[in-house]
């Protein structure tokens, strides 16, 4: 044990973490030949597409120290190192905290260019709160405009770590590879454990396999394990034979036994995904452990959305394909519902927008699954005359509005990191989005951070790409719940020929509800093709009409045939297409197309 290393590699966005983890790969030659590529932990198509990380991925790594004077380790030494790409973006921290769980040390990358970012804080934070070691590097120092001592004394502010602690690297040229590499076995502490105790393994992430059924990972805390041993789940009380057991290399490796400190997978042809928990202890049936290890906090969803099949029938097939995606994604929790307008589907919880824009997609392409997305939001507290406490996901779930006494939204603590030359713009976006600014601090010369609280729903449509286009990308933003506020809300209804649409409706504060009700009116007065009959677009609040829009009918010219001759003829003609115009209406329904359930996203484009 003395000789293993778990270690993650934490920070911002794009500051360099699969890039990096690509030179640790190939300078203990882990990965060589053809499958060297870049981003090579980055293995789904999506995370190659847009160039981030969404899923946490484990490597085995073996090191043998080249043991120079100046180095701690004996010279041949041979080390495993259990690493840990982990993504940066703060819709993915749920991850990022699963992968702290398994690790006692923290690689955090800073980019040299950039210098600390508002994620960059929140993940240190976190690897601290689980008391992991810390080893700063300065990343992209190749860079022409890399600013090695302003960051350096950022980094310095911000950990307390002496100048000379810092490892400056380039995940481009490999510069800094070896001396990080030998700082991992010098700093980073042995995982603690006893090989003798009951086995207790903590199940930290989980994967699909058609043919294989579940597969779980997980870290050994205390034990051993063998291929073929009765293990029970703790959680579930299942039972199971280790069918095969292994280590994560760039593919799986089985082996026949696995120690106390190790990392790796088990095959035990599991075919139901509620059987395996993320967080969950694996132990041996005959010789249990006396309790489960403490695992991760219960995810807290931040946006709601439905999601419904297209075709009804596919219910049962999206069903199924949302418990496979769980299994990968623990962050996403869902529960079925019903909307008049679209049917069975289910009501999802994601991080964030981009969780749940990745989601679709995923479902799209991993299980071929086309759905229709509503309007996202968030959960709120409805308070009834009554005294009874209701907590709404849906608007559709809202009590009448003469029974409620009042609605409290989540707030959150939301931290801004910016450069000064943007500061009066970005304040400006928060308080139009009902924020409140708490403090400002300068982080140093013309670096400041500023911290707001806003409500929740203010920023899950479009506030992080405002933010980023004000700043040209500069602001980094970062978010905690706060708890809930009473506020005044109002529901906003759509209604299309006098028929409310669930699936458009929206919570909305009650100064907001007229110009989104009208934008909403305009914008899907665009989006919705022309019917053989009049369409009334209205926006309401409970009885009273706020906003209204109208798409004519498509009429046929039916006076075309007549050459001259009486009116009459004319008037009966128009008559009669106007008598089935009117039926039509009545029994006619309006087809609604997908991008009119997103349009409210994009109101302001």
């Amino acid at each position: 044990m003395k000789n293993i290393r778990n270690f993650c590699i934490i920070a911002h966005i794009d500051h360099g973490k699969s890039t990096l983890a690509d030179r640790l790969l190939e300078y203990t030659e882990t990965i060589t030949g053809k499958d060297l590529q870049a981003q090579v932990l980055d293995d789904m198509e999506l995370e190659r597409e847009r160039g981030i990380t969404i899923k946490s991925h484990a490597i085995q790594m073996k090191y043998t120290s080249p043991g120079a004077a100046n180095q701690a380790a004996p010279r041949g030494e041979v080390y495993v190192l259990n690493l840990i790409d982990t993504p940066g973006h703060v819709d993915f921290s749920y991850e990022v905290s699963r992968s702290i769980a398994a690790c006692e040390g923290a690689l955090l990358i800073v980019d040299a260019t950039q210098g600390i970012q508002a994620q960059t804080i929140s993940n240190l934070y976190m690897a601290l709160e689980h008391d992991l070691e810390i080893i700063p590097i300065m990343n992209k120092m190749d860079m022409d405009n890399a600013m090695p001592d302003e960051v350096q004394d950022q980094i310095v502010d911000l950990l307390g770590c002496k100048p000379e602690d810092i490892i400056r690297a380039s995940g481009k040229t490999g510069m800094g590879v070896p001396e990080i590499l030998e700082a991992i076995v010098s700093r980073f502490p042995a995982p603690k454990g006893d090989p003798a105790a009951p086995l207790q393994c903590l199940i930290f992430d989980s994967v699909f396999n058609s043919f294989r059924g579940i597969i779980a990972y997980f870290k050994i805390v205390n034990g051993a394990v063998r291929k073929g041993d009765l293990v029970k789940f703790v959680s579930t009380g299942k039972e199971y034979n280790a069918d095969e057991i292994g280590i994560l290399k760039l593919d799986m490796q089985p082996t026949e036994e696995l120690n106390a400190g190790n990392v790796g997978y088990i095959i035990s042809g599991i075919k139901t995904s509620k059987e395996v928990k993320v967080g969950d202890t694996i132990t041996h049936v005959k010789r249990p452990c006396e309790r489960a290890i403490a695992g991760f906090e219960e995810v807290k969803p931040m946006v709601f959305a439905g999601l419904y099949p297209i075709e009804a029938e596919d219910f049962e097939n999206l069903r199924a394909s949302l418990e496979k995606l769980q299994l990968n994604d623990a962050s996403l929790t869902f529960e079925p519902e019903s909307s008049v307008a679209l049917g069975f589907g289910f009501r999802c919880g994601f991080l964030g927008l981009l969780h749940m824009e990745i989601v679709q997609e995923r479902l799209d392409r991993e299980f071929d699954m086309n759905v229709i997305t509503t309007v996202p939001n968030v959960s709120y507290r409805v308070f009834t005359k009554k005294g009874d406490e209701l907590e709404v996901h849906n608007p559709a779930g809202l009590p009448d509005i003469l029974a409620i006494e009042h609605i409290e939204e989540p707030y959150i603590r939301a931290s801004v990191i910016t450069k000064t030359d943007f500061i009066g713009q970005i304040i400006a976006l928060c308080m139009a989005k009902r924020g409140e600014l708490i403090k400002q601090d300068y982080i140093s010369g013309n670096r400041m951070e500023l911290i707001f609280d806003m409500p929740l729903g203010e920023i899950v449509f479009d506030f992080y790409d405002k933010l980023k286009s004000i700043s040209k990308g500069y602001a980094s933003f970062d978010y905690h719940p706060q708890g809930f506020r009473t506020s005044k809300l109002v529901k906003l209804d759509i209604r299309l020929n006098g028929e409310k649409v669930d699936a458009l409706s929206s919570l909305i504060h009650f100064d907001n509800a007229t110009t989104l009700g009208r934008k909403m009116s305009e914008k899907l007065k665009e989006l919705i093709p022309r019917h053989q009959f009049d369409i009334a677009i209205q926006a309401a609040i409970g009885e009273k009409i706020i906003a209204r829009e109208t798409i004519k009918a498509v009429r046929k010219d039916v006076t075309s045939k007549c050459y001259g001759g009486d009116i009459t003829r004319k008037r009966k003609l128009l008559e009669k297409q106007k008598r089935g115009k009117k039926r039509m209406k009545q029994i006619g329904s309006v087809e609604v197309p997908q991008k009119a359930f997103l349009a409210v996203l994009k109101l302001d484009d």
